[in-house]
């Protein structure tokens, strides 16, 4: 298990940061079918999710202190965690340092539509939170060696799909988890902007 995890971290290190953004999306229309499908097979049509938005402002407001919660959390967690434990290798870094602002946007706002009409919309609706919420984390491969951020992405899982059942809203937990990968997203960018590594992919 080591030596996969080891040959995984060696792929992506040779990537190109076009390759990991090309990478993102085609995981992101894997993800996408499969939300199609699960809907279609657990839930009894192709667009189930689509009716748990349940639209409104609130939702959105909701959703966005919710992300700032987490946001601070993380920051709290990163002051204090030995840089090793907070590390990720760089993957991050590699999806949002050479993407403009706008890109950033779309990006997240793609993945974060994606992942929670999947795992909330589908695998939590019908398997139950722990469940999605386990799913989610582990097919995070990269973090499935870094104990600190397996333990932090299966949190922040848990806390958006408890969001999604109090709420009964999947816009507020698909706000939520933009907000959150926006404002890293957009963090990594400004950070190698400042240090003049800017590129584009």
């Amino acid at each position: 298990m080591n030596r996969l995890f080891k040959n995984h971290e060696r792929i992506i290190h040779a990537m190109t940061d076009r390759e990991m953004v090309s990478q993102l999306y085609i995981t992101q229309a894997v993800l996408a079918v499969l939300g199609l499908l699960g809907s279609f097979f657990f839930l009894g049509g192709w667009l189930v999710p689509a009716e748990m938005m349940n639209p409104s402002w609130a939702s959105v407001i909701i959703g966005i202190c919710a992300a700032a919660v987490v946001i601070l959390a993380d920051r709290a967690v990163e002051k204090i965690a030995p840089d090793g434990l907070y590390d990720d290798g760089g993957i991050n870094e590699k999806l949002f340092r050479s993407c403009t602002i706008p890109h950033i946007a779309a990006m997240t706002a793609m993945i974060s539509i994606v992942e929670e009409w999947l795992f909330r919309g589908v695998l939590q609706s019908e398997f139950g939170l722990a469940a999605s919420a386990i799913i989610f984390s582990v097919l995070h491969i990269r973090y499935l060696s870094k104990l600190l951020l397996f333990i932090m992405v299966t949190a922040i899982s848990l806390f958006i799909g408890i969001l999604f059942e109090y709420t009964g809203s999947l816009l507020a937990a698909v706000t939520a988890h933009f907000i959150i990968d926006l404002f890293f997203g957009i963090q990594i960018r400004l950070k190698y902007v400042s240090r003049g590594e800017s590129k584009s992919p």
